[in-house]
């Protein structure tokens, strides 16, 4: 399909980096990051990051080859992406794990139609929350473990976040704090809950080093 629509990717790259171009003029430094969805094989990221390159550098030589340093990276949100991290990762800057169809699919189910069977299932402890509303830190949560350990071990710098509605509960960024991503990202109005959440898991860090140091300390 990406090959099919490469003239759609290709038209909202032109628009990013046109309106990156414009922030410049006015004076903002921008660094957008364009991201490839539903990637499964690094040979589809290689062909639809090509594409974006190629655009973007078309769009920066019309007007004047600006400075803009923009970054392609890939949603990882289908398993086989998280798997073959290593191989992935080769062609992108960053991951951002969309965990709403990473759930769907790592599950096999639809949060379009499971809501009265995900209830149900609560209720008799197969899941003892909604995993589209907390992160299955067994299940979905080893892909990406999966996923950030194969792909920094190419790339030992590759950025990580998530995107979708696990970015603004708490439990599922203790989780992504503890997996050493560098953002979360959730709706608007989830923004307020994900920072203090953030900022509790980052003190909750400290506090747990700090323990283990006195007891180390203690059989010195």
């Amino acid at each position: 399909e990406m090959c099919i629509r490469d003239r759609i990717y290709n038209m909202q790259v032109e628009a990013i980096i046109l309106a990156a171009i414009q922030c410049s003029k006015e004076g903002l430094v921008v660094s957008p990051e364009i991201m490839i969805p539903l990637v499964g094989k690094r040979s589809e990221l290689a062909l639809a990051r090509e594409n974006a390159v190629k655009t973007a550098e078309r769009v920066l030589s019309e007007n004047g080859n600006p400075s803009i340093a923009y970054h392609v990276g890939t949603m990882i949100e289908v398993p086989r992406a998280a798997v073959t991290a290593d191989q992935i990762a080769h062609e992108a800057d960053f991951f951002s794990f969309g965990t709403n169809d990473l759930t769907q699919m790592g599950c096999g189910f639809s949060r379009d139609d499971s809501g009265p069977f995900l209830k149900r299932y609560a209720e008799v402890g197969i899941y003892p929350r909604d995993p589209f509303s907390t992160l299955d830190q067994d299940g979905v949560g080893e892909l990406i473990r999966i996923a950030v350990r194969k792909g920094r071990s190419t790339k030992p710098g590759l950025k990580m976040g998530i995107c979708g509605e696990h970015g603004g509960d708490p439990d599922s960024i203790a989780f992504c704090h503890k997996e050493g991503f560098n953002y979360v990202s959730c709706s608007p109005y989830r923004v307020p809950v994900a920072i203090v959440a953030a900022a509790h898991a980052a003190i909750n860090e400290v506090r747990t080093l700090q323990a283990e140091h006195r007891k180390l300390a203690a059989k010195l």
